[in-house]
């Protein structure tokens, strides 16, 4: 396929939003609240080290009560939906499904579900996880307040050359296998192996980190572009109130946790937050939490919501042949 460059008015929306997106980071940095510049995965990549790769003892424990969680807090909202706002089971369903929103979208419109809705759904949970989690984690003081040393500190021209060439190299090998979220796993996982081997100290400069931080918050709030108005506000209390039930929900399984083991609360809350994963990993970054344990988490939830939703949706949504009428 021949490279197209794009037209003036797309290159200008470009421009804009990264603009507003800008201007919003900055405020919140003026403002002294974390998580302003809401990046991508070799600043992940560089708060790896060996005592993080020690914890991951924890995960079988802590993924398994994560599938449940995500399967309770599905079906909780899912009867909100239906039982508060009447939907239909299939829409409900997939509305309460957290991430794989693209996955969720195309499952939506093959099934006839309510798309429109769905889609309102599932952005006002991310946008609302990525606006509010980190002010209440500073409230509560519970996120660290300071980064790591391997933050703080530069790699040097050749270690910065090193982590582009390792990180795009398995980005690239991802995206060939169409794993999801590839640029930012893959560019996490070839930063995290230097920095975890021990081969590279340091991390991209500030201003790099804060122009891929503005980039990502952008593109999150990108996805009310193309939502009208009165779509919006017809499904805000359906929203809001099916984010609640998932909350609840997922709080219960991160008490279970925290009083159970021996991992840290930040890392559980971002972890078994039910918002996108790039959101999430941003905030793993932004926060200063472990970014292997939230990325494993938001990985495989991504994997269990991928495989089980279809099969779901087939037991107990809509039939096809309903939709066909």
């Amino acid at each position: 396929m021949a490279f197209a460059l794009p037209s003036r008015a797309k290159a200008l929306n470009v421009l804009e939003t990264l603009a507003i997106g800008t201007a919003g980071g900055a405020l919140f940095l003026w403002a002294n609240l974390p998580g302003g510049l809401i990046s991508g995965g070799i600043s992940l990549g560089s708060l790896v080290s060996r005592q993080l790769l020690q914890h991951m003892g924890a995960y079988p424990l802590t993924i398994g009560l994560l599938a449940l969680a995500t399967f309770c807090s599905t079906f909780g909202s899912s009867i909100y939906l239906q039982r508060a706002h009447g939907w239909d089971q299939t829409s409900a369903f997939l509305a309460g499904s957290p991430g794989a929103l693209s996955q969720i979208t195309m499952l939506a419109a093959e099934k006839g579900a309510d798309v429109p809705a769905i889609a309102v759904v599932q952005t006002m949970r991310v946008i609302i996880l990525t606006a509010a989690l980190p002010l209440l984690l500073a409230a509560t003081g519970i996120a660290p307040s300071s980064p790591s040393a391997a933050v703080a500190a530069i790699a040097s021209p050749v270690e910065l050359a090193e982590l582009i060439a390792a990180s795009v190299a398995v980005a690239l090998l991802l995206r060939l296998v169409k794993f999801p979220a590839s640029w930012m796993f893959g560019a996490m996982i070839g930063s995290s192996v230097l920095h975890g081997t021990g081969l590279i100290e340091g991390g991209l400069p500030p201003w790099v980190r804060a122009a891929a931080l503005v980039g990502i918050g952008a593109l999150i709030g990108s996805r009310f572009a193309r939502m009208k108005t009165r779509t919006l506000l017809s499904h805000v209390n359906a929203a809001l109130g099916s984010f609640a039930i998932a909350i609840i929900i997922s709080a219960i399984f991160v008490a279970v946790i925290v009083l159970t083991t021996h991992v840290r609360f930040a890392d559980v809350v971002v972890a078994f937050a039910p918002g996108a994963m790039d959101a999430m990993l941003a905030l793993a970054l932004t926060l200063h939490i472990d970014p292997i344990f939230v990325g494993a988490h938001h990985l495989s939830r991504f994997v269990f919501v991928t495989i089980t939703t279809p099969g779901i949706v087939h037991l107990f949504g809509r039939p096809q042949e309903d939709v066909d009428d």
